[in-house]
């Protein structure tokens, strides 16, 4: 029967990599995907083939040595006595093969395992792929992406740290409302700094292979990544929790719930970061935990869609409370403005932050890659520009504070200039 056939623990799979499109989504590399389903496959069969060394069972009769399980590269073929055969199926990865009854056997010789017949590159047929000049392609189109939401993201914190230096510098603005846009502001500062961080530590060196990146940095920035986008949204909810509790107490002035507020939109995203760390840690440590694929990814989408889910009631019940309130005649012109002033901007926001995520989060990920792409990273770059500009820019109060300042400046300035003219003319 000849040599038996010596199989590579790598050739087949980088043989396989070679040939798939090179698609970049997210921070995971889509395939990188491929190469995690074939090194579960692999640590699975190496575990069986450790098994059986400890526990040697005969396959048919002492004379006879049988075949043991071996990993080929590609699948794990399991033990068999001489003289019988084994047949698998292709490897079951969506989107790489397609769907086939095809059968690959191999038949256990006195020699060992035999060639696989017919050969997976006969007998798997591969999805389409792409040319070279949609690769091409498809590479600009991302390098675009990345100019956008980096001008995005450079634009919002610019927009943030002004307006949080304009709330922090008048102190007639300094109140619980303006604390919690500050926290607000702050949340998408993360964001921005966590996605400039996370794009210098995994994408800074194309020669590192992100698909067996598995450092401590790579880990914490994902962490850090995951945590801002958690705080983002939950204090869009405290921005709704607020507004709603300022409906119902009348605009009575109260402070008893900024700590309240605090814990929920610093507290609860650091919590759940914590849980997900050590289940990453527990039962999936591998790579650098950017796997969108994972099912342990729900433990930080689960409290992002939740957030979202009772700011849509909060979204329902404020809007029920407002029309009540400007259609109530014991209400005077004057609140009827501050309620519309207040509510204006998250009532625009909860929908405008949350629907998107919603939809997507329905999806598989490899469904809608490139309006999701463009919704998460070039829209989501500008949202903080969006929000200093809803909370701070066109807010009427703080229009009024920098005009009455601006007034104070320069009235101060042509009195400065009219006594040096006086001392000048009278010396």
């Amino acid at each position: 029967m000849g040599a038996p056939w010596q199989p590579s623990s790598t050739h087949m799979l980088l043989v396989l990599l070679l040939v798939l499109p090179p698609l970049r989504v997210r921070a995971t590399h889509p395939d990188c995907s491929i190469v995690r389903y074939f090194q579960r496959q692999e640590a699975e069969c190496l575990e069986i083939i450790k098994s059986e060394r400890q526990t040697p069972a005969p396959l048919e009769s002492p004379g006879q040595r049988g075949c043991p399980t071996e990993w080929d590269g590609v699948s794990c073929w399991s033990a068999v006595p001489v003289g019988q055969s084994r047949a698998i199926a292709c490897p079951d990865i969506l989107h790489v093969f397609k769907k086939s009854e095809a059968r690959i056997q191999r038949n256990c010789t006195e020699s060992g395992w035999s060639f696989p017949s017919p050969p997976y590159h006969n007998a798997c047929e591969l999805e389409a792929i792409s040319s070279n000049n949609d690769t091409e392609a498809k590479k600009g189109y991302f390098v675009t992406m990345k100019v956008l939401y980096t001008c995005g993201y450079s634009t919002s914190l610019a927009a943030l740290f002004l307006a949080i230096c304009i709330f922090s510098c008048f102190r007639k603005l300094h109140c619980t409302r303006n604390s919690i846009h500050i926290h607000f502001f702050s949340s998408f500062i993360l964001r921005g700094a966590a996605v400039f961080i996370k794009d210098a530590i995994l994408f800074s060196d194309e020669s590192v292979d992100h698909c067996t990146m598995s450092t401590v940095n790579c880990k914490a920035a994902i962490a850090f990544f995951q945590y801002s986008v958690l705080a983002n949204f939950y204090w869009l909810l405290v921005e709704g929790m607020y507004l709603q509790t300022l409906l119902l107490l009348t605009f009575t002035s109260d402070k008893r719930y900024i700590w309240w507020y605090i814990l929920i939109g610093w507290g609860v995203p650091m919590l759940t970061v914590c849980v997900w760390v050590v289940t990453r840690l527990q039962y999936d440590n591998h790579g650098c935990w950017d796997d969108y694929t994972s099912l342990y990814w729900w433990v930080i989408k689960a409290p992002i869609l939740l957030a979202i889910f009772v700011n849509f009631l909060i979204f329902l019940n404020v809007t029920r409370m407002l029309a009540q309130k400007i259609w109530s005649p014991d209400i005077s012109k004057n609140y009827k403005q501050q309620y519309m002033r207040l509510t204006k901007s998250t009532l625009l926001l909860i929908p405008l932050f949350g629907v998107h995520y919603v939809v997507f989060a329905l999806f598989p990920e490899h469904i809608g890659v490139d309006a999701r792409l463009y919704f998460e990273l070039v829209l989501g770059s500008y949202q903080g520009f969006l929000v200093a500009l809803l909370y701070c820019f066109l807010n009427g109060e703080v229009q009024a504070e920098i005009k009455r300042n601006w007034g104070k400046w320069q009235s101060s300035m042509e009195s400065n200039v009219f006594n040096l003219v006086t001392q000048d003319f009278t010396a």
